[in-house]
């Protein structure tokens, strides 16, 4: 039987290009549009929180398979950079996240194999399991830079291994 989650946010418009936003989990910070759309630097942006709302997502659903695939991870650092298009109407759609993970696991007593086949498939469960990338019409591309620490040493899987 399905379940269902109600997530709320309430926004309100301050003058000029600003707003204010309240998250249904407590957060309160002020936004506006981006530069390039009359907007302000320095604070928070739609188009700044879609891609953010993607990462920390697939960055949440990877601590998680990590933790089920029995990885010893040491470190997790994303970039990720969202591309819309402007059409001649000016409408705008988002139409491609690429994910560029940074990933840095222990393999203990394991082969170095072995621990990169748990990696991706850790990334493959985080993907196909994230709430947010699965509710986007964008493409999703992951990209990830792997490094497998052997005691002292550190492994980078080559970009043609992937």
């Amino acid at each position: 039987m399905s379940r269902t989650a109600t997530y709320h946010t309430t926004v309100r418009w301050t003058g000029e290009h600003w707003g204010h936003v309240t998250l249904g989990n407590g957060p309160e910070m002020k936004f506006s549009a981006p530069p390039d759309a009359q907007g302000h630097a320095g604070v928070l942006t739609p188009e700044d929180a879609f891609v953010a709302a993607a990462n920390t997502c697939v960055m949440l659903m990877f601590i998680w398979a990590a933790e089920r695939f029995h990885l010893n991870l040491l470190s997790y650092e994303c970039r990720t950079e969202g591309t819309k298009v402007i059409e001649l109407d000016r409408t705008e759609l988002f139409t491609r996240l690429c994910f560029r993970p940074v990933i840095r696991v222990a393999c203990g007593g394991e082969s170095r194999e072995v621990v990169e086949n748990r990696i991706h498939r850790a990334l493959q469960a985080a993907q196909k399991y994230s709430l947010v990338a699965n509710s986007v019409k964008s493409e999703i591309i992951v990209e990830p830079e792997i490094v497998i620490s052997e005691g002292a040493m550190e492994c980078r899987v080559p970009v043609e291994d992937r």
